[in-house]
């Protein structure tokens, strides 16, 4: 039996010095309330109260049992553990899970079912759900920082939650269906993204004449494309390594404005990486304060606060400077690294830990986060934004395009297996509803075999999803040159539909449904894997 769409059975508030617990219609008390609105198929969840808040908890009993497996989603970046797993109850699951039976392997849907709960993109809180089996827990995580937020007067909607049941389909056209229940205004590039990033070769060491050498070599393997490719210059062209500032270049690239007019000529459209949080050189800001330490965390004096209106006008002054060069794609990375004080891998409950707040005590940490993510994207205009290491339900409808995965590898082809197929089975449902999903690059080098690379990059093709590569220069043989440019001519339609078949038994699947016909990849050699080499 379904677990229809409800009031919780209980609701618990977690205050200042008070935790409030009720049964049936929510919280109403003198100090603070818990109250619900039914909109649009959707339960809306409104949270006051006199006190600093910092959770809510809802729980809902259900019947379905543990005779299932349960898939959960990620806090930003996928690290190579999305998977449907069995029945764990102290499993935390960021912003949506399903439960489901049976197999998509099995081509018979007869006696298929899948239920899906979770919360609507761009939620005030962070949301995660827990699931015993006979129980359904929402946890929504409404602090400022690790401590209260002073929500004063205002009311807060902190998410919109949302139960479907699909009969007689197969788990992963539930969990695309799903994906469009919680995200129905996707903000999506008006073209098809694909192109090349220098990243995978070069690792930060590279130069303006190295970049224009890779646009000759992007624009060549795009001869068959649809539309022009992107050359994205990633970490490296900065005066210093991976901080601000990002007014200039370094001595390799002393001159961005006329380095993108140059890639423009030579037919492709230029990107730009930039880490907008981070100033542990402490670069000048835009403007002088008197109190200089109000504009970093409390808990990291060498990143910027983004609850401050001097932070977003700085950031937003940045990303405008890069549309004046003249740069049509900007990826921004590091914001969820920076703002909660490291990667959310492996983080078993909340995305952040307790004892630190912002300048802005009167935001939730995910609506201060939704801000940045709003001043980036405006700032930008009519360029494209990839999020990269941002948390994936506050960005999606915001920026058009999302690295959903940890970094791929042109060294280690064991981390692109982990990170980057992982990424595209499990993300794909998201694709186009949440944002482009985006798994990350081919990286070509001397390391990687190419039979390997080959069956990767053909992947990234027939997903439909945006293909980046890096490319070691002088390094193609012309079969590979050949076999790049037939790839790009079908990733620049994204015209294809691939489903994963095994992807409720494997973290990396290899066996997909192209436009119905099954594709299968060996991923692994007579070695089997090999990420263990001592």
């Amino acid at each position: 039996m379904k677990v229809e769409l409800r009031a919780p059975d209980l609701v618990t508030l977690y205050s200042d010095g008070a935790v409030m617990c009720s049964r049936g219609e929510g919280i109403r008390e003198d100090r603070a309330s818990v109250r619900y609105e039914m909109e649009n198929d959707g339960l809306r969840v409104f949270v006051k109260s006199a006190l600093g808040v910092r959770y809510l908890r809802m729980d809902w009993a259900c019947t379905r049992g543990s005779d299932v497996k349960v898939l959960g989603d990620a806090w930003e970046r996928s690290y190579g553990n999305l998977a449907w797993n069995t029945v764990c109850p102290e499993r935390c699951m960021p912003w949506y899970m399903a439960i489901s039976n049976g197999s998509d392997q099995d081509p018979d849907t007869t006696h298929r079912f899948t239920e899906c709960f979770g919360v609507g993109v761009q939620p005030n809180s962070l949301a995660f759900w827990q699931y015993t089996g006979d129980f359904l827990t929402l946890w929504l995580d409404i602090r400022n920082g690790g401590m209260s937020t002073l929500l004063g007067e205002r009311e807060l909607c902190a998410a919109t939650v949302y139960f479907r049941e699909y009969l007689g389909v197969r788990a992963f056209s539930a969990v695309r269906d799903f994906a469009r229940v919680m995200s129905w205004q996707p903000r999506l590039a008006s073209h098809k993204v694909f192109g090349s990033n220098n990243w995978y070769y070069a690792y930060g060491k590279s130069s303006q004449e190295e970049i224009l050498n890779d646009t000759r070599l992007i624009v060549s393997l795009c001869e068959r494309a649809q539309g022009k490719p992107y050359m994205v210059i990633d970490d490296g062209w900065q005066p210093n390594s991976c901080d601000a500032p990002w007014d200039r270049g370094n001595k390799s690239f002393p001159d961005m404005a006329g380095l993108a007019r140059k890639m423009k000529a030579l037919g492709a459209r230029p990107g730009i990486w930039v880490r907008c949080l981070v100033n542990a050189k402490k670069s000048e800001l835009t403007k002088d304060i008197n109190d200089r330490a109000q504009l970093y965390l409390s808990k990291n004096p060498n990143v910027l606060d983004p609850s401050h209106p001097e932070v977003i006008e700085y950031v937003s002054n940045t990303v405008k400077r890069f549309v004046d060069w003249g740069y049509e794609l900007i990826k921004h990375d590091y914001t969820a690294y920076d703002i909660l004080g490291g990667y959310c891998n492996g983080r078993r409950d909340t995305a952040t830990d307790d004892g630190w707040c912002f300048y802005d005590r009167t935001r939730t940490t995910a609506e201060i986060i939704k801000g940045l993510y709003s001043a980036i994207q405006e700032s930008a205009g009519d360029a494209i934004v990839i999020g990269c290491n941002t948390i994936s339900h506050l960005c999606a409808g915001i920026h058009q395009l999302n690295r959903t995965g940890d970094d791929t590898s042109g060294r280690d082809f064991q981390r692109t297996l982990t990170m980057g197929v992982n990424t595209l089975a499990f993300r794909l449902p998201q694709h186009n509803s949440f944002y482009g999903v985006d798994a990350d690059c081919v990286g070509i080098t001397e390391k990687i075999p190419w039979e390997k690379n080959r069956q990767w990059l053909e992947l990234l093709a027939r997903s439909s999803t945006p293909l980046f590569v890096s490319v070691k220069p002088d390094l193609l043989s012309e079969e590979q040159t050949e076999e790049l440019k037939d790839a790009f001519a079908v990733a620049s339609l994204q015209e294809d539909e691939m489903i994963p078949v095994d992807w409720m038994e494997t973290t990396t699947p290899s066996r997909y449904l192209v436009n119905g016909k099954e594709v299968r990849f060996k991923w692994y050699t007579e070695k089997g894997n090999e990420s263990f080499a001592p």
